[in-house]
């Protein structure tokens, strides 16, 4: 994942995305960088638009908290229940 960072900074600095400008990158930051990795990501780049590669990338939402205030209405609801059972057995059914 470093290394895609660090392609996006040469992108944005209008730098080459070469194997030795990412290397220099993530040895600048303290990431001993594997050449593999380095290779493939430049091949996999080359000839590529890198702006609209950046467009197409999927955004994904953070999940939304489920509400809680429908449990208190249910909850609010077992009381009434209760007071209605309990009125039956006053007054039969």
């Amino acid at each position: 994942m470093h290394e895609i960072y660090a392609s996006l900074l040469l992108h944005e600095a209008k730098q080459p995305i070469t194997v030795e400008n990412l290397t220099k990158v993530l040895q600048a930051v303290g990431i001993t960088p594997e050449e593999g990795r380095l290779k493939a990501l430049v091949a996999s780049l080359e000839g590529q638009d890198i702006e609209e590669l950046i467009k197409q990338a999927t955004i994904v939402a953070a999940p939304v908290e489920e509400k809680k205030e429908e449990k208190k209405v249910e909850e609010e609801k077992k009381p009434e229940e209760a007071a209605a059972g309990q009125l039956t057995l006053l007054f039969g059914s």
